[in-house]
C-alpha cells in the first residue's frame, strides 16, 4: 500500500514559497484607500486587480452572489468604525450562479446530486440582478449603525470583458 499524498499538500508546499517571497510586513490593518468591495466568492474575480489596488487597499466581502447580509452588515460596520473604511463599492457579476435557478431549485439541485436536506437555509439567490443590486446598496446606505455619509456604490463586474459599470443611483 503507497502513501496517499495529504490532501492539502499543494496549498502547503505553495505557502512555502509564498512565505519564502513574502513581502507584506508592515501592513497596516486599515484600508489604506479607505475601501470597502462587497462582491461574489466566484474566483473570476480579482477584486484588487480590477480596481488597480494593491494588498491594504482595501477590505474585501465575499459570499455566494455578493450579497448584502446580517453578516456583511456586521462586518461593514466593524470595517468602518475601526478599519478606516469610508466608501463601499457592491459588485455582483455576470453569469452568477446565484442568478440562474431559483431557491427551489438549487435546494431541489443539491438534494438530487448529494443527498443533502438544504431547506433550512435561505442561498438568497438573484431573481432580478439590477433590483437585487439596487436594495442591497440601500440597505447599506439604510444601516442604522452606519454613518449616513458613507459613500455607497454598485457595480457589475463583467466576468467575460473584466469591465466594471457602476449603477446609477
Amino acid at each position: 500500500m503507497t502513501d496517499a499524498p495529504l490532501p492539502f499538500a499543494d496549498l502547503q508546499a505553495a505557502n512555502q514559497i509564498y512565505v519564502d517571497q513574502f513581502g507584506l510586513d508592515g501592513l497596516h490593518a486599515t484600508a489604506a484607500k479607505g475601501l470597502a468591495i462587497v462582491t461574489c466568492m466566484d474566483s473570476r474575480i480579482e477584486p484588487l486587480g480590477l480596481f488597480g489596488l494593491a494588498p491594504g487597499d482595501a477590505k474585501i466581502l465575499r459570499n455566494a452572489g455578493g450579497r448584502v447580509t446580517d453578516d456583511v452588515l456586521r462586518t461593514l460596520v466593524l470595517a468602518v468604525y475601526l478599519l478606516g473604511v469610508t466608501r463601499v463599492v457592491i459588485m455582483p457579476h455576470t453569469r452568477c450562479r446565484m442568478a440562474q435557478s431559483s431557491e427551489d431549485e438549487i435546494h431541489e439541485l443539491i438534494a438530487e446530486q448529494h443527498g443533502v436536506d438544504t431547506s433550512s437555509l435561505t442561498f438568497q439567490v438573484i431573481e432580478d440582478p439590477l433590483q437585487v443590486l439596487r436594495s442591497d446598496v440601500a440597505a447599506v446606505r439604510s444601516h442604522s449603525m452606519l454613518p449616513p455619509d458613507l459613500q455607497v456604490a454598485g457595480a457589475i463586474y463583467d466576468v467575460d470583458t473584466g469591465a466594471v459599470s457602476f449603477i446609477p443611483d
